[in-house]
C-alpha cells in the first residue's frame, strides 16, 4: 500500500515510520500523501486509539528532499499541494498523535514534529530550523505550532539564526515531552504510546478541540464549548467505566468508546 512510510497498527497504536533512511527520511511529495493518507485511514480505524510518527535509521526526517527542487517553481504552490494537507490532517485529527523523534528533525521535519500533540526525543536527537540559511521562512505550519509552545519572542530567534537545538535545550523550551535514552528506546515509546492508547480516547478528542479553539473565543463562548464537550463525554461508555472503576476502587479499562 505505500512505497515510502511503513504502516504498523500494534495494541490499539498505528505506527508510522517514514521509510527513506538513506535520505534521512526527506520529503518528497508522494511522502507527504503517504503520511496524509496513514493518518487519515488511522483518524478512521475505531482500532486505533494513539498514532506515532517515527523514521527508519538515524534521522526523524531532514525536511525537503532538494533532488525534488526546481528553483523555478512556485514555492507556495508546494506547500498548499504537499505540506499544506498533510499537516492540516494532523492538525483535524482527533485522536493523540506522537511524533517520536528518533534523530535529526530539519526543516519541514522539524515542522511534522510539531503539529504532533506529543513529542517523545531519543537523547541524540536534534532540532534544526533549516529555512533561514537558505532564504526560505519556516512553513509547513512550523511558526504557528512554536510560538504557540515557545512565545513570539522565542520562535522569532529560533527560526532567524536556525541553530540546532539538542534534545535537552529543546526540553528547557518545552517543545519535548520526555527524553529518552538511545539503549531504551524503542521500549519506552511503545511503553508511552500503548499508555496514551488504552486512556479515553473521546474525551482526549475533545479536550484537543477545546483547547484549539480557545484563543478564538470569549470566554463565556468558551464555557459554552466546554458544556457542549462534557455533554459528550458525558455519554461515552469511558465516563461509565471511569465512574463505576472508582467506586470499586480499581483501576478503569478504558475502550475509547
Amino acid at each position: 500500500m505505500f512505497e515510502t512510510i511503513t504502516y504498523e497498527v500494534k495494541n490499539n497504536v498505528a505506527w508510522i515510520t517514514l521509510n527513506r533512511p538513506d535520505k534521512l527520511n526527506a520529503f518528497i511529495r508522494q511522502l507527504n500523501l503517504e503520511i496524509q493518507k496513514a493518518v487519515k485511514d488511522s483518524s478512521r480505524n475505531e482500532d486505533v486509539r494513539a498514532i506515532v510518527i517515527t523514521g527508519e535509521g538515524r534521522a526523524f526526517c531532514s525536511g525537503q528532499d532538494l533532488s525534488e527542487v526546481d528553483e523555478d517553481m512556485d514555492h507556495g504552490e508546494v506547500l498548499r499541494h504537499n505540506y499544506g494537507p498533510m499537516v492540516k490532517e494532523i492538525e483535524q485529527c482527533e485522536k493523540p498523535v506522537i511524533a517520536a523523534v528518533n534523530g535529526v528533525a530539519a526543516g519541514a521535519g522539524f515542522s511534522l514534529a510539531l503539529a504532533c500533540d506529543f513529542r517523545i526525543v531519543s537523547e541524540k536527537a536534534s532540532f534544526v530550523q533549516a529555512f533561514v540559511h537558505v532564504g526560505l521562512v519556516p512553513d509547513s505550519g512550523n511558526l504557528y505550532y512554536l510560538s504557540k509552545i515557545v512565545g513570539y519572542a522565542k520562535a522569532l530567534e529560533l527560526a532567524v539564526f536556525g541553530e540546532k537545538i539538542k534534545a535537552t535545550d529543546a526540553e528547557k523550551l518545552g517543545l519535548v515531552t520526555k527524553i529518552v535514552p538511545v539503549d531504551e528506546w524503542q521500549e519506552e515509546t511503545t511503553a508511552f504510546a500503548e499508555r496514551i492508547a488504552s486512556m479515553p480516547t473521546k474525551a482526549i478528542g475533545l479536550m484537543k478541540r477545546l483547547l484549539k479553539g480557545s484563543g478564538e473565543l470569549s470566554f463565556n463562548e468558551y464555557l459554552e464549548k466546554e458544556a457542549c464537550a462534557q455533554r459528550i463525554a458525558g455519554q461515552t461508555e469511558d465516563h461509565r467505566e471511569g465512574v463505576t472503576a472508582f467506586m470499586e476502587k480499581r483501576r478503569p479499562a478504558f475502550h475509547g468508546k
